[in-house]
Parts: structure tokens; sequence; C-alpha cells
């Protein structure tokens, strides 16, 4: 299986990188993995309706640039489908045994997504109606993936 992270921006914090450094040497016995991050557009505060968009357009078009073609495209959005982690590890072993070897997961940047991503996606995931901070979703998808194939394998972590 490959799966491919494709993020927003870039991680500065220490802690993060190397939390995301953990969960990728985790799941290197499970999967290819690969983080592929695109420069963020600046956002000041106060932007009008119309710059958002813009800014999410442009974004939007440097994620939609390194998707791998064939790959089944999973959009995290809070308006996406919340569902557990064995739901989320059904999936991914669904998609595994249908033939799918190219899963790509797309982590929007502080504004979201853009309408064009949204409509690419294959599977729009929600981890909660929360908002998170873009960089931190890194490391929370990263634990969710390697829960998802320990619990396919029937391995003790899951609790």
């Amino acid at each position: 299986m490959n799966i491919k992270i494709i993020a927003v921006g870039k991680i500065k914090e220490k802690y993060m990188k190397e939390g995301i450094k953990e969960y990728l040497k985790r799941l290197s016995k499970y999967c290819n993995l690969e983080i592929i991050e695109v420069e963020d557009e600046k956002a000041p505060e106060n932007l009008s309706k119309k710059d958002i968009e813009i800014i999410k357009n442009k974004e939007g078009r440097k994620l939609l640039s390194k998707i791998p073609q064939n790959s089944f495209i999973i959009s995290l959005e809070i308006e996406g489908k919340e569902i557990s982690s064995e739901e989320l590890s059904k999936k991914m072993e669904d998609l595994m045994v249908s033939g799918i070897n190219d899963i790509t997961f797309i982590i929007g940047g502080s504004l979201g997504l853009s309408q064009e991503v949204r409509n690419k996606a294959n599977y729009k995931l929600s981890f909660s109606k929360m908002t998170f901070p873009h960089q931190l979703m890194r490391i929370i998808l990263l634990e969710q993936i390697y829960r998802g194939f320990r619990i396919m394998r029937g391995e003790p972590y899951h609790k």
C-alpha cells in the first residue's frame, strides 16, 4: 500500500517533527508513506470572502498538482463523514481488497480546502466538528493510519 499525505504548510516545531518521525518509523512496516508539503499562501487577518477563496484556490491548485494519477483521494474536512478508528481501518482494508494500492490524504491550510479539491475527493473524512491546527492534523492522521493497520492485522494497540 502506498499512502501519501499532501498538506499545506511546513512543520516548524521540533516536537511535531519528532512525532511525525516516530509514526513514519512505525508505519514503515505496513506501507510506503510519503508526506508532501505545498507552500501556504500568506493570509493576513480580516480577509474578504473573495480573498479567502482566491487563497484557497491557489493552495488547491498546488495540492492537486501533487496527487498521483489513479490514487484514491481522501480529503480531511469538517463537513466530511465522522467515522471510528475501526471504520477507518475497514475503509483502508476494503480499498486494498478492491485493488486500490494508492491512497492520498489531503490536509488543507488554515482557511480550508478549495471547492475544486473537495470535488476531486473520492471520500470526505472528518475527525471532528472541532477545528484543529493543520500541522497537528498530520500527527493525528498518522496515528489513526497506524492504528488502522494494527486493527486490520489484529495486533495489540487499539483500546
